[in-house]
């Protein structure tokens, strides 16, 4: 292990897999280190036996669930937009060639109690139960106005500056109401909050395109595709890309003490008495607790269920998204399902997540409204994690630590501070121009 390193990258969470594949494919010699014996960190996969021992200790699975290895309960769960950045990455990487996607069945959101599917276009607008005649019409003209807008384009933009225009000002000229405002900016745009509309309305007309492009490209019920086997498969297959680049992975090491000069620039890592010497250091907050902050918690819940979500068209995988102004929350709630059909669970059964940014201390009461729309389960198990940010200037100290994850049941976000991680790491961008269909031969 005495050796000299460009990058040391500690934790084999998600995001710094990817960091580690992309920082190996441009030639920089890595080694990448974890404490534990497993991969994934706060994203990995368990078995059932793992979940079980996780949250009810010592407690045998009860046998009417199955096999465990049938299991792989992805502990943050996320599902990818068919041409997200994610799926991007993972083509310019070339590890789509280790992964099988296949796509979700449904995309769903939450209005006035009940679960409805998402329209995502015209066509879909006019059919949809949760506007009336004269809304759909408004909606139809939304979407049309966003399909067709191209922002190198002027003829398309119909007089209005979308940099300088807000969401809400855009919204407005077309006369849409409130309930129509809530699915398209939190189940197409994925907004987080309700910040988004006072917010310039270019990155929200952005959002829904790849939403209808995504939809279009598997001509499914949904944008999203998700690996079989479920995500516990994305770090190892980064970790086989960075292998045949030439890096180095080390499980299972104690310790990883991350070492620092006079002047506080890090210099190397520490693990059971060996130092390697390296230029940077890439982490999860874990790593370097002093160097981060706690910036909120998520509240989750995990189910086990032996039917599909109700009312989901009998969906063996799908996302419902409950926005903030149904629930009366500041942020949303997300339920996520998918089952066997992915190879996440033995035959007939399901697998639900609820996750919402912690306004309580109380998962349960919290997310009960999610919890609800499941029907009947098998088993339960709740839980509040922290999530971190970073505090430090990389530019002083040369250490890149990555933010925890969000309740966010898609990827969006999480992608993105990988990006912005690697710029600040190369100063270079990771060109994210693909051909997308290199990702869609494995569908089935």
């Amino acid at each position: 292990m005495d050796e000299e390193y460009d990058v040391i990258v500690l934790g084999t969470g998600l995001k710094e897999c990817i960091l580690s594949g992309l920082l190996s494919v441009d030639g920089l010699k890595v080694l990448h280190m974890d404490r534990n014996d497993y991969y994934g960190g706060e994203s990995t996969s368990l078995n059932l036996n793992q979940l079980w021992k996780k949250f009810r200790g010592e407690d045998k699975p009860p046998a009417h669930l199955g096999s465990s290895r049938d299991y792989n309960v992805d502990m943050i769960p996320k599902f990818m937009m068919a041409n997200g950045t994610l799926v991007r990455v993972l083509i310019h990487t070339d590890v789509t060639k280790y992964l099988y996607f296949k796509a979700v069945d449904g995309s769903y959101v939450f209005n006035k109690g009940k679960v409805y599917k998402v329209p995502s276009n015209d066509v879909e607008a006019l059919k949809s139960p949760l506007m009336g005649l004269f809304e759909k019409r408004r909606a139809r003209k939304f979407f049309i106005y966003v399909q067709n807008y191209e922002e190198s384009d002027p003829k398309t933009h119909e007089g209005m500056d979308l940099t300088r225009v807000s969401t809400r000002e855009l919204i407005e000229k077309y006369g849409l109401s409130d309930d129509t405002v809530d699915f398209i900016g939190h189940a197409i745009a994925l907004h987080r909050d309700d910040r988004y509309l006072d917010q310039p309305a270019l990155d929200t007309v952005k959002r829904m395109k790849l939403y209808s492009e995504s939809l279009a490209r598997f001509q499914g019920g949904s944008p999203y595709i998700y690996p079989l086997y479920g995500l516990g498969e994305l770090p190892q297959a980064f970790a086989r890309l960075s292998a045949v680049y030439g890096g180095t992975y080390m499980l299972n090491k104690p310790e990883c003490k991350v070492e620092f000069n006079e002047e506080g620039k890090v210099i190397g890592v520490t693990s059971e008495g060996e130092t390697a010497k390296c230029k940077k250091v890439v982490c999860d907050p874990s790593y370097l607790p002093n160097k981060v902050r706690k910036v909120g918690r998520v509240a989750r819940a995990i189910a086990i269920m032996s039917h599909p979500i109700p009312n989901t068209g009998d969906s063996h995988s799908v996302q419902i998204i409950l926005p903030q102004k149904q629930l009366g929350r500041k942020s949303d709630m997300y339920v996520f399902c998918c089952s066997y059909t992915h190879n996440v669970a033995p035959k007939g059964k399901f697998i639900a997540f609820v996750s919402a940014e912690a306004e309580t201390d109380n998962p349960e009461c919290e997310l009960r409204a999610g919890i609800e729309l499941l029907g009947p389960v098998d088993e339960i198990f709740f839980d509040i994690y922290d999530r971190y940010e970073p505090v430090n200037e990389p530019s002083l100290d040369n250490c890149f630590i990555s933010t925890s994850y969000d309740a966010t049941t898609h990827f969006e976000s999480t992608v993105v501070d990988v990006l912005n991680m690697y710029t600040l790491i190369t100063g270079k961008v990771v060109d994210l121009s693909v051909d997308l269909s290199a990702a869609s031969a494995a569908e089935e």
